[in-house]
């Protein structure tokens, strides 16, 4: 089994340039993620410009809003053609199943692959001390388990979750959803911002079926020996 291919590169840059050099390094990954800071800066037009080295996307843009305003921002990417897009979880049952139904229109009518539509529970940045001041009762698991039912319960292709909670997403609800999990460092990588992390062997063998990795290749002086690397470790 290719352990690449189940590894997305986080782009975290506005460069697209960079992020094209970088692209064409490690072709053969499962996808590349691009997120807010790169469409913010590049739109559409860098989108293209990845995917057309023939790279999978992962269009992170974590849509949240109305049901009728996300639906429009929706219409207005699908040309992109993304493999993966995601969408918070938060906001709620009607957000979700208009979600799900305009993607599900869109590509119909246009003759097109459907993307995989992956909810967004709780950000890996987020503790329980975030919770309390956030004022969520519970703990960090219980809202996750909360927010995964919902997401199967409006027919998305999958959820967004911290490896800490793949265990019980799975216990929860079986093996309907695709799990990609953030927050993935190898041994003696910078934890930097995340606060919920695992090693990508453990995410693995705890039912993740992608990996989202950043800065542990993208930052590395090698970032083509660095992916090797990880792979081996899986």
């Amino acid at each position: 089994m290719n352990f690449k291919e189940k590894i997305i590169v986080a782009i975290d840059t506005i460069d697209s340039n960079q992020a094209l050099s970088l692209t064409k390094t490690i072709p053969d990954v499962g996808a590349i993620k691009l997120g807010l800071e790169y469409f913010c800066f590049n739109g559409p037009e860098g989108v293209k410009l990845i995917s057309e080295t023939g790279v999978k996307i992962f269009l992170d843009l974590k849509f949240h809003d109305i049901p009728n305003t996300v639906s429009g921002a929706l219409k207005a990417i699908l040309h992109l053609q993304p493999y993966m897009l995601t969408v918070h979880l938060s906001g709620g049952y009607d957000m979700l199943m208009m979600t799900n139904e305009t993607v599900t229109e869109y590509c119909l009518k246009n003759s097109i692959k459907k993307p995989i539509i992956l909810g967004v529970s709780v950000l890996t940045s987020l503790d329980k001390n975030d919770f309390l001041s956030l004022g969520i009762k519970g703990k960090v698991q219980d809202q996750v388990i909360r927010l995964a039912k919902l997401a199967k319960d409006t027919g998305l292709g999958g959820l967004v979750s911290s490896a800490k909670e793949l265990k019980v997403i799975r216990e929860e609800i079986g093996k309907d959803l695709l799990l990609v999990t953030p927050g993935i460092r190898p041994l003696g990588g910078e934890i930097n911002d995340q606060k919920r992390i695992v090693t990508p062997s453990q995410a693995i063998n705890d039912g993740a079926n992608y990996l989202v990795i950043g800065r542990p290749i993208t930052a590395s002086k090698d970032p083509r020996a660095s992916l090797d690397h990880i792979s081996k470790a899986i």
